[in-house]
C-alpha cells in the first residue's frame, strides 16, 4: 500500500495493511489532522524529503511528526531518541488520511482518549470503533 501527501512529493509504502487505525482527540493528533496506524518501522519505507517537528510543550517528546516542506501534509511520526532508549525502535505512526479511501474498506477505526491520556498504559476510548 502506498499512500501520498497532497502534492506527490512524499510516498509512504507500507509492506502490509495495518490491522486498524486511531482518530485519537489529544492535541498533537487534532492539530496535525492525522489518523495514525503504528507499524513496525522495517516494514515502511518513505521516499522524498520531509520536515521534522517535536512538540515543545512536554519536557521530553516522544515522537517527531514529519510533513511535507511543498504542501504541509502530515505523513508519518518517528520515535525520538529519548523513547527509542526507553522502549526500542519499534513503532513509527503512518497518516493514513493520505491513503485512498477505497484501500482502507473494512478497516478499523478507533478512537482513543489520546487528550486524557497520562501517557503510559492503555489508551481508554471516547466512543466504540467504526469499520470503514
Amino acid at each position: 500500500m502506498t499512500l501520498e501527501c497532497l502534492c506527490g512529493s512524499v510516498s509512504v509504502t507500507l509492506e502490509q495493511r495495518p490491522d486498524f487505525i486511531h482518530e485519537c482527540n489529544c492535541t498533537l493528533c487534532r492539530k496535525s489532522g492525522a489518523r495514525w496506524s503504528y507499524l513496525d518501522p522495517a516494514d515502511v519505507s518513505v521516499s522524498g524529503s520531509t520536515t521534522g517537528y517535536r512538540r515543545a510543550d512536554k519536557d521530553t517528546a516522544s515522537a517527531e511528526t514529519h510533513s511535507c516542506p511543498t504542501c504541509g501534509s502530515t505523513t508519518h511520526f518517528v520515535l525520538t531518541e529519548s523513547a527509542i532508549a526507553a522502549h526500542g525502535n519499534t513503532m513509527m505512526g503512518v497518516n493514513m488520511r493520505l491513503a485512498n479511501p477505497a484501500g482502507l474498506a473494512g478497516m478499523e477505526l478507533r478512537f482513543p482518549d489520546g487528550a486524557a491520556w497520562a501517557g503510559a498504559g492503555a489508551f481508554d476510548y471516547v466512543r466504540e470503533p467504526v469499520t470503514l
